[in-house]
């Protein structure tokens, strides 16, 4: 079934008011992108906070309607609900129906980092390869899917060490790729921090789908504890809030928590431990590297795109 797509350009702080209208009038889905997506002016918004809903200057609302609703009686209907919309804030059109979910995983493919490691989507069926260490994924419940840079610096990173016996942290595991990854490259044991539960929600899932959940214990931030103990299994974890230091530690969130967040990370890694950190942007990264000079020793920077990742190990 074809659906009828109404387009409102907006500023943001009319946003609340017209997405609530849309929704009254019997819209079947709303979604915002930034009205400058086509010019140089646009404005990344990178992974938000919990709760948190930051958004562009100008908005563009997406709204889908059934196809046989009337568009002259939804522009009079959106005109007396929001008196200040002009005519050409709206356009209209047709759009063509599809299956939306395959949509998406048709556009994530299989993808190697470093010489062993690949990540596959749940819907395709990895070779039979002994050579191979694959992690399989479903990219919809969290963030990370390894298609954006700072995954795959991260993932690379991974690739490149050796982890047998190790416990790993992952500290913003998002959909627990990272963590995922290192279990299935050799590490003993995996801890996955983040704030968001859906977080969490979606690294059991995906650690359940790769047969490595009873390697991998899952945290809210207020809940990581640096004191030394055995590490649980996913479902246990929650009811048992404690971790260990670990030998390996890697966090890809943004930079500002990153610095923030340094005395945290150097007493979660044993001395020696390397360590690993991304999310940052080109020219974040000096400021970071004097904050964590002064726990980490080997500091060094690799970038792919726009995106850093810092590496180096944790002072003996």
């Amino acid at each position: 079934m074809p659906f009828l797509e109404l387009s409102l350009s907006i500023r943001v702080e009319q946003q609340p008011h017209a997405e609530e209208s849309l929704d009254d009038l019997g819209a079947l889905s709303i979604t915002l992108q930034d009205a400058n997506a086509e010019t140089p002016d646009e404005q990344a918004i990178f992974e938000p906070g919990v709760g948190e809903l930051p958004l562009w200057p100008t908005i563009t609302l997406n709204a889908l309607f059934d196809e046989h609703t009337d568009r002259r009686g939804l522009t009079e209907a959106l005109g007396e609900l929001l008196p200040w919309l002009e005519p050409d804030q709206l356009t209209f059109r047709e759009v063509a129906d599809q299956d939306w979910e395959r949509a998406w995983m048709d556009q994530f493919k299989p993808m190697p980092f470093g010489r062993r490691l690949w990540i596959y989507p749940w819907n395709i069926e990895p070779p039979a390869d002994d050579e191979l260490v694959v992690v399989r994924l479903d990219p919809g419940l969290a963030f990370g899917s390894g298609t954006h840079p700072t995954t795959a610096l991260c993932l690379e990173w991974l690739d490149g060490l050796d982890l047998a016996g190790k416990t790993v942290t992952d500290y913003g595991c998002g959909s627990g790729i990272l963590a995922i990854a290192a279990l299935k490259l050799g590490a003993a044991s995996a801890i996955g921090v983040d704030n968001d539960p859906q977080a969490l929600i979606a690294s059991i899932d995906n650690a359940e789908r790769n047969e490595v959940a009873d390697r991998l214990a899952v945290f809210l931030p207020e809940d990581f504890n640096m004191q030394a103990a055995p590490a649980h299994s996913a479902r246990a974890a929650l009811a048992h809030p404690c971790a260990p230091e670990a030998d390996v530690f890697i966090a890809n969130i943004l930079a500002g928590p990153l610095g923030a967040l340094a005395p945290t990370f150097a007493a979660a890694a044993k001395p020696g431990a390397p360590f690993a950190i991304s999310g940052i942007l080109q020219g974040q990264q000096g400021e970071l590297l004097q904050r964590y000079a002064e726990w980490f020793d080997e500091l060094r920077v690799d970038t792919r795109e726009d995106w850093v990742r810092i590496s180096g190990r944790r002072r003996a």
